[in-house]
């Protein structure tokens, strides 16, 4: 297949519409990274994941890792092994997010759990870790449950909270105490993420329905999820 087949007219719209939407929630801070100064949660917690719902894990990716990139040269950053790491945790949601194989979702979190506790200060905190069992029960729950938005949102910011905590444990000097201190914070903070994801998706889904049947767009290039249509619901409901 060649590669224009691949990136079509429509694909690439899509791949760029997701793109700025990410790129704006880079902007919008949501809550400070304890341990850092002058670092943010940003609204892009909720975009990122969605990108892998609706364009398919690998063009959600591209979709993702665009605006990631995007963002790098803005900031100014310097490639630095680390800063290329923290590219990374929003690629894996969004992947796991999209992704109907369990592959990603059982190992992934497995591998970051053995990489935390490799760490000499991880390994003393290594209850905190333990949160990555989440995305991988999710994916093992039968198809009814693991389809479940909310659960597929929990496991997506979980699989990103995988990620960056090894990142960082491996590059920022935080102690054993620290991180066990944020376990209580990690629950609401990724409780009010897959809250966000979920919310983004439905408003998404809804809006992007309408784009669909207004420009016969197929599912090859964009998954709109029957189940979530918001505004069909409400005017069945009232017709």
């Amino acid at each position: 297949m060649k590669l224009k087949e691949i990136f079509t007219a429509k694909r690439v719209l899509f791949i760029l519409l997701f793109l700025g939407l990410v790129l704006i929630g880079k902007k919008i801070n949501f809550s400070p990274i304890i341990g850092t100064d002058n670092q943010f949660f940003t609204l892009y917690q909720f975009f990122g994941p969605i990108a892998g719902g609706f364009l398919g894990p690998v063009f959600g990716i591209v979709s993702v890792f665009g605006a990631e990139l995007a963002n790098f040269f803005i900031a100014g950053k310097t490639f630095t092994a680390i800063n290329l790491l923290r590219l990374t945790p929003m690629l894996f949601a969004a992947y796991y997010f999209g992704t109907r194989k369990k592959t990603i979702g059982l190992v992934v979190p497995i591998l970051a759990m053995i990489a935390f506790v490799l760490n000499p200060i991880g390994r003393e905190a290594w209850l905190y870790a333990m949160y990555w069992w989440i995305p991988v029960v999710v994916v093992i729950l039968p198809k009814k449950y693991s389809s479940n938005l909310f659960l597929k949102s929990l496991g997506a910011t979980f699989t990103a909270h995988a990620i960056g905590s090894v990142a960082w444990v491996w590059s920022v000097p935080m102690g054993a105490d620290q991180w066990l201190a944020l376990i209580p914070v990690v629950a609401y903070e990724r409780l009010l993420f897959a809250v966000g994801i979920t919310g983004s998706y439905v408003i998404m889904n809804t809006v992007l329905d309408v784009i669909v049947d207004k420009w016969n767009v197929s599912e090859e290039i964009l998954n709109i999820d029957k189940r979530y249509l918001v505004l069909k619901r409400l005017f069945a409901k009232n017709g």
